[in-house]
């Protein structure tokens, strides 16, 4: 790293120097005069200025604006006092700076002001309009400006990535509190039941139940935290999973239907359904309590279902907040899939769809 800084402040003293050479050699007096020492002091200060410009450092933007307005008037007094040098490059140089740097707000202006105070230099000297220079100042700012459009949309589709990501971890993290929390609850409280009918033995496994959920539920957040696209187990065995989980946790059979050619799809899609049947295995178990769930899940060529449905219960369980639903649902919309939930015809239903 450090010989890295070294080199580059090597370079940056050689563009130094061959700027201040270049331009006083290109004075036609052959004596070294004030004259020459004035042009390499400003070609001096104006490569000096355009490295700071150009730095990427975080900086308040009048300590912007000061550098790069203090650019352009160095290298538009130096083309006043050089004209035959390559002082114009250095006009050139700092509009496509001030373009890339500054807002149109703030470079126009400097721009148009430089341009017209050279054309007005020009004129009282008895020539005419130079159109070729105008063109080519309009074009560098053109292309600095489609520059500095094109990083700033590449710097707004970072954020909005990293926005996307962290709302969906926390919806993943929301899916597998609400499942693990929920098994270890209903554990914790069938373990509660049986203490109190003196079944020791059989409260035990309810509590060691509950432990291995609140493990499994560690390990499946610290994934989330770490990354979406993380190792997910394939599609089809992490709901076998979920169904035999859910009938050691109930005591109640959990019917799996699969049809279609079993295949892995991208991992957002695979933790979306993975998710949804947590979630509606979930709910069954809080507001169904008794009842034998059916799972099918489908993958069709262009799109992958999955289908949870249960009985309505005789008795109502706990209640829930609804929250689970509404996250499953805006998941899925994000995927450009849908989700509907409702019951029919004394049958709960909850059906996802999302593009394999």
């Amino acid at each position: 790293m450090k010989k890295a800084r070294d080199l580059m402040f090597a370079l940056r003293l050689a563009a130094v120097a061959a700027f201040a050479v270049a331009v006083v050699r290109a004075r036609p007096e052959p004596a070294l005069t004030w004259a020459h020492v004035i042009d390499g002091l400003l070609a001096v200060a104006f490569v000096t200025l355009a490295f700071l410009a150009l730095q990427r450092r975080k900086r308040p933007l009048p300590v912007v604006l000061l550098t790069a307005y203090a650019m352009v008037v160095v290298a538009v007094t130096l083309q006043l006092l050089a004209p035959h040098s390559p002082a114009l490059t250095a006009v050139f140089v700092s509009i496509g700076v001030i373009a890339v740097r500054l807002p149109p707000a703030y470079s126009l202006p400097a721009t148009a002001v430089a341009l017209a105070v050279l054309t007005l230099s020009g004129q009282s000297q008895g020539g005419e309009v130079s159109w070729d220079i105008i063109a080519f100042s309009v074009v560098i700012y053109l292309i600095a400006y489609v520059r500095r459009t094109t990083v700033a949309a590449r710097a707004a589709e970072e954020r909005e990535a990293v926005l996307a990501e962290r709302a969906r971890i926390a919806r993943d993290i929301h899916d597998i509190l609400a499942h693990s929390l929920s098994a270890q609850l209903l554990h914790l409280e069938g373990a509660r039941l049986l203490l109190r009918a003196d079944r020791a033995g059989e409260a035990l496994e309810r509590v060691e139940l509950a432990r291995d959920m609140a493990k499994q539920g560690l390990e499946e957040t610290r994934r989330a935290i770490t990354a979406l696209r993380g190792d997910v187990p394939p599609l089809a065995e992490a709901v076998s999973a979920l169904a035999g989980e859910f009938q050691t946790a109930t005591g109640v059979g959990c019917e799996v239907a699969m049809t279609g050619e079993t295949r892995r799809l991208d991992p957002e899609a695979e933790l979306t359904i993975i998710r949804t049947a947590q979630e509606a295995l979930t709910n069954v178990r809080r507001h169904a309590p008794g009842v034998a769930p059916g799972v099918r899940l489908t993958f069709a060529p262009s799109s992958c279902s999955l289908e949870v449905t249960n009985e309505i219960a005789a008795t109502p369980g706990t209640p829930g907040s609804g929250y689970g639903l509404v996250g499953m649902r805006e998941r899925a919309e994000l995927l450009g899939g849908h989700l509907e939930a409702g019951e029919d015809d004394g049958v709960f239903r909850v059906r996802l769809e999302v593009p394999a």
